[in-house]
């Protein structure tokens, strides 16, 4: 398989549209046609990781943090950071990296975050982005009805149905019709009047489906110009959102909380912003990665608590000021990435028979010790 075989696939789950502005989202090193055998799955591209790349025979990175922030200025490679670029190129390795479109995404990370707390009745925190959806109407014989329905179902299009899947709409009807001098033949003698079963098949598509869904509609229907009809629905949007909120399977003091948050996380020491460590909370917001500018809105939105890493000091002040308490277990909680987007790309390759090793980095690439 190439690596675009991967990307395309992922960009469905999380396309780069969802990514914030101005982050450097996508292939980093490389190329997607590259052939790829070996993925490695890591929360940071770093020397050593690369090093263990090399060893363990990958030849795909798929990161969450982005290899490049910022654009090299120059290829001395007495610099450490460029001199780990020369080593991926040196050994055709394909560096691809999911930011905060990955952090946006439904059943991305911060649902996995969410999953890991047991928190229940989720919302969204952050706005990320508004995704169109459409409305796909599909004429086709009835006879073909069956395999054009599970084909496109298959391809992503299905009305929204939160309690089911393959959710689509089907009227029957007869089309009478005369065929002219030169239409298709199998449709009748020219002259002569004729009819056909037909049915009409309805489903919503979300844009990000939209291109797969009406290139599988030419490949399977059985017309060489399908008959379709399609509408954006202007008062139905998707919502992605970056962060959630959602309930604790109990009530806890914050000191409580802090523990359970140190378990979870499995991190030996973290910082707790809090005016009261024996205040109950329950509903609590949670955004992966660098989220404290965010904590007005969680607390407009009902949280009790939020927890996110790398709080500025000064912004602890301000949490402190509005006796919002927020746990910061830190940035490297979301290694969480490694295993699940391990065991997502393994389902891929069996469902696409792909043949893809996958690989989970065992670099713990968390700059911080706790003494």
């Amino acid at each position: 398989m190439k690596a675009r075989d991967l990307v395309e696939r992922f960009e469905q789950f999380a396309p780069k549209k969802l990514a914030m502005d101005k982050d450097p989202v996508g292939l980093q090193i490389g190329s997607l046609d590259q052939e790829i055998h070996k993925v490695m799955t890591t929360l940071d591209v770093r020397p050593e990781v690369v090093d263990e790349a090399i060893d363990n025979d990958v030849d795909f990175i798929f990161a969450h943090h982005p290899v490049m922030f910022h654009p090299a200025h120059n290829l001395d490679l007495d610099d450490p950071q460029n001199a780990m670029y020369a080593k991926i190129i040196a050994n055709h390795i394909t560096v691809y990296a999911a930011h905060t479109n990955l952090d946006s995404a439904d059943g991305g990370m911060n649902d996995w975050l969410a999953e890991s707390l047991q928190l229940s009745h989720l919302t969204g925190l952050v706005p990320a982005y508004d995704e169109s959806v459409f409305r796909l109407t599909v004429q086709v014989q009835k006879v073909y009805a069956a395999a054009v329905r599970m084909s496109l179902v298959d391809a992503g299009a299905q009305a929204s149905a939160d309690q089911y899947s393959g959710y689509t709409y089907e009227i029957d009807g007869t089309v009478y019709y005369v065929p002219k001098a030169g239409a298709d033949p199998t449709m009748g003698a020219a002259g002569e009047p004729n009819e056909i079963e037909d049915s009409r098949l309805e489903f919503e598509v979300p844009e990000k489906n939209l291109h797969k869904v009406l290139r599988t509609l030419a490949d399977v229907h059985p017309l060489e110009k399908p008959l379709y009809n399609l509408i954006r629905l202007e008062d139905k949007k998707h919502h992605f959102t970056m962060g959630r909120i959602g309930d604790l399977p109990r009530s806890m003091t914050v000191k409580e909380f802090a523990e359970y948050c140190k378990q979870v996380f499995s991190v030996s020491g973290l910082r707790v912003i809090a005016k009261d460590l024996t205040k109950p909370i329950q509903r609590i917001a949670i955004l992966g990665g660098d989220g404290g500018k965010f904590f007005h809105l969680a607390q407009q939105k009902g949280a009790d608590a939020y927890v996110t890493g790398d709080v500025y000091y000064h912004t602890g002040h301000d949490m402190l000021a509005a006796d919002f308490p927020v746990i910061d277990p830190g940035h490297h909680i979301e290694s969480i990435c490694i295993p699940k987007l391990a065991s997502m790309f393994k389902r891929w390759s069996d469902d696409n028979d792909w043949h893809l090793d996958v690989y989970q980095s065992k670099i713990n690439t968390d700059p911080f010790t706790f003494m």
